[in-house]
């Protein structure tokens, strides 16, 4: 179905939006199913329509596509980025539901809907604007994003100013934290139960351990921009109730600032002796992954228009700071700014996810202004 015009003032989206909305978010694209990750992209790609360069991707079973109007790819002053991958669930959530200005379903708010909507701006404006632009759809951004934006990047895309639709309800979100993976290994000696004198407790250490890291990073009892330490698993191999364990693990999730000076910029191994610091002998510090945070410049003129875009669409637009990770980091790696921005909703991930359909139009809107007004920005 071809997408209607949106209103000109406040109000629901098209009913043909909706339609296509629909369809989509009925798509259950999860990591698992490469048919229907391919399936949503496809979906995407026929609702922008024909007039426009197609560039495909695929990365690890992972597909993804950059579509701009012209035949050659250049440095984009503007990359428009949606992931349509989802998070699983159960059936039903994969059958929309409207209940008045809230649409239900898996994916509604993280980030089909807004993906739809950054998918029509780029239909009705990409190929009149003075400047290039692109469309970035991955489907892997649920799953750490690296066959998706970050391969795109490898592959040479590139841009000034990125938009991300993830779900913010019209709020900027300029910071988000970065993501560290680790397991802490404590070695001891096997001993029998009664007699611990002649063992050496492996899980002792290891909580000796985890008590020193989170005496510095303490667990956080309310929201707060700092460094976080979640301690996801602890487990002691083949322990019986009656042995000493000569072995212990705990599986650790590190969420950091940009402004964490200890962790943001430091490789894995500077990042491995600055934990060990925290550890007993015998604990070893094992850093699975590091993803870096991300940042843009609250003062650059591309945030400040897109600011001043939202609050002509009566929203406040205010600065946030995201404690999960996102794809822009990808982008702050290579020294581009990238913003979450995107539609409103709640229930991310969870039983009862919705999208503000509310937000929908004056999202669009926003998108709109904020595009035509970087003709007169150099």
């Amino acid at each position: 179905m071809a997408p209607g015009p949106f209103p000109a003032a406040a109000g629901e989206p098209p009913e043909s939006f909706l339609a296509v909305a629909g369809e989509l978010l009925a798509v259950p694209s999860t990591a698992d199913r490469p048919d229907e990750l391919r399936r949503a992209l496809d979906l995407v790609i026929d609702f922008v329509g024909p007039g426009f360069t197609v560039e495909r991707f695929e990365s690890n079973g992972k597909p993804s596509a950059l579509l701009y109007p012209g035949t050659a790819r250049q440095r984009f002053r503007v990359i428009l980025n949606a992931h349509l991958d989802v998070v699983p669930a159960p059936p039903h959530q994969f059958l929309p539901r409207r209940e008045g200005t809230r649409l239900y379903a898996r994916g509604a708010q993280d980030m089909k809907v807004s993906a739809l909507v950054e998918a029509q701006v780029f239909r009705d404006l990409a190929g009149g604007l003075p400047y290039p632009i692109a469309l970035q759809l991955v489907t892997d951004e649920e799953v750490g994003g690296r066959d998706g934006t970050r391969y795109q990047l490898e592959q040479g895309v590139t841009g000034d100013f990125v938009v991300i639709g993830e779900g913010s309800g019209l709020r900027i979100v300029t910071d988000s934290k970065g993501m560290l993976a680790v397991n802490l290994t404590a070695v001891g000696l096997n001993a029998h139960g009664a007699y611990p004198w002649l063992g050496d407790n492996a899980l002792i250490k290891l909580h000796r351990s985890l008590d020193n890291l989170l005496t510095r990073y303490p667990v956080a009892t309310e929201e707060i921009w700092r460094t976080t330490v979640n301690v996801a698993a602890i487990e002691t191999p083949g322990a019986v109730r009656n042995q000493v364990p000569a072995l212990a693990e705990a599986c650790l999730d590190i969420r950091f600032p940009p402004e964490d000076a200890d962790l943001n910029g430091r490789s894995v191994q500077e990042i491995t002796a600055y934990l060990a610091t925290f550890c007993e002998p015998g604990v070893t510090p094992v850093v699975d992954h590091v993803d870096v945070p991300h940042h843009a410049d609250r003062d650059r003129p591309e945030v400040r228009m897109l600011q001043r875009a939202t609050l002509e669409q009566d929203h406040q637009a205010e600065l946030l700071r995201k404690h999960g990770a996102a794809d822009g980091r990808f982008y702050y790696q290579r020294g581009i700014d990238a913003v979450i921005f995107g539609a409103g909703g709640d229930g991310q991930h969870g039983p009862e996810e919705y999208a503000d359909l509310t937000t929908i139009t004056p999202y669009y809107r926003a998108l709109v202004r904020f595009l035509r007004g970087l003709e007169g920005i150099g």
